[in-house]
């Protein structure tokens, strides 16, 4: 499995679904609360097996052995622990916790999980967002997926708010409800950026992309520039993007980005990106060139608000002069809107 996807949960479902197929005990450590300083977020996974084998990680490598030596004890006994370490606690500093702050983890056997590992597999490929809900008291699980009313069932209606709040913050989190406390892990589909033309600054961009877990697809309709050979490992769409745009899946991660300086190309992606509100639009091109796009723009019925929402020219001004600082400046302005919106 890629390393470089240590932050997709999909893939740590998938590690731990695939070591209980094979016969593995298996553990799942889950960052469930931090305080000040932590060098993982709330909701940051560690599968491990019987054997020591893991995939993920709960801190960056600060205190991930003791959370190998406590796994074994919950695979040996299978029952869950909740672990508290904070810099109020001498042991911090043998753990390795020594950039302060304090972190709660939850160790449970993924024997827990198995009533509904084959679903989370299952809304991971229908890229839906949904709420795994923990309760902390007796380790029982729940579900909750706005588009999927199916799997929605056994909660009463606070609970079900709770997660339904937890999946549009998109941060899981605690929460006491009813003399119960349960944790509210999302899960959204990976981000994903859709970029129209196959260009030289398309290469660095997916690559940049990838690196950083974005799933990436390219749009371009000629064979000479779309292919495996230039985009090893990314998805392309050998389409016009009128055709080609239907067989796109979007979700509110999807970022979409206009760069073969082409109208007949571009203006169909910026607009359908825009009537489908992904969550960032960009447009390579100067600025001259960018007023003649929005003045197009609105002549195909796009108001002025709709318009703003593109980013044009393409990427924060960091000076960019280079294919690779362009996609370095593109990459940098999408993970500002995703983290600052």
């Amino acid at each position: 499995m890629d390393l470089l996807a240590i932050d997709r949960d999909v893939d740590l479902i998938a590690t731990a679904r695939q070591w209980v197929e094979r016969g593995h005990r298996v553990a799942l450590a889950t960052v469930i609360a931090t305080w000040g300083s932590s060098p993982r977020p709330v909701g940051s996974q560690l599968v491990i097996n019987d054997r020591e084998a893991f995939f993920g990680s709960v801190s960056g490598g600060c205190i991930e052995s003791t959370i190998l030596t406590e796994a074994q004890f919950t695979i040996r006994d299978n029952i869950p622990q909740r672990l508290s370490i904070g810099i109020g606690d001498r042991k911090t500093w043998d753990y390795g916790l020594g950039c302060g702050g304090s972190i709660d983890i939850y160790v449970e056997p993924v024997a827990s999980w198995q009533p509904v590992l084959a679903t989370l597999t299952e809304l991971a490929d229908q890229r839906k967002s949904y709420c795994l809900i923990t309760n902390l008291c007796d380790s029982s699980k729940a579900l909750y997926c706005p588009d999927r009313p199916d799997v929605s069932f056994g909660l009463d209606r606070d609970l079900r708010s709770a997660a339904g709040s937890a999946i549009d913050s998109g941060f899981s989190r605690l929460e006491k409800l009813a003399g119960s406390e349960f944790f509210l892990h999302v899960f959204s589909p990976p981000p994903q950026i859709i970029v129209g033309g196959a260009v030289h600054i398309a290469q660095p961009l997916v690559a940049m992309a990838q690196l950083m877990g974005y799933t990436c697809t390219i749009v371009d309709p000629r064979t000479t520039f779309a292919t495996g050979q230039r985009f090893p490992g990314v998805d392309l769409i050998v389409e016009h993007p009128k055709t080609a745009l239907k067989k796109i899946q979007w979700h509110t991660g999807t970022s979409v980005v206009a760069l073969s300086h082409s109208p007949q190309l571009d203006d169909p992606l910026l607009i359908h990106a825009i009537n489908v509100d992904a969550n960032y639009i960009g447009a390579l091109g100067s600025k001259k060139t960018h007023a003649d796009r929005i003045d197009r723009l609105r002549k195909e019925g796009l108001t002025d608000g709709q318009l703003d929402r593109i980013h044009g020219p393409v990427g924060l001004d960091i000076g960019s002069r280079t294919p690779s600082e362009i996609a370095l400046s593109i990459m940098a302005e999408i993970t500002q809107r995703k983290r600052k919106g």
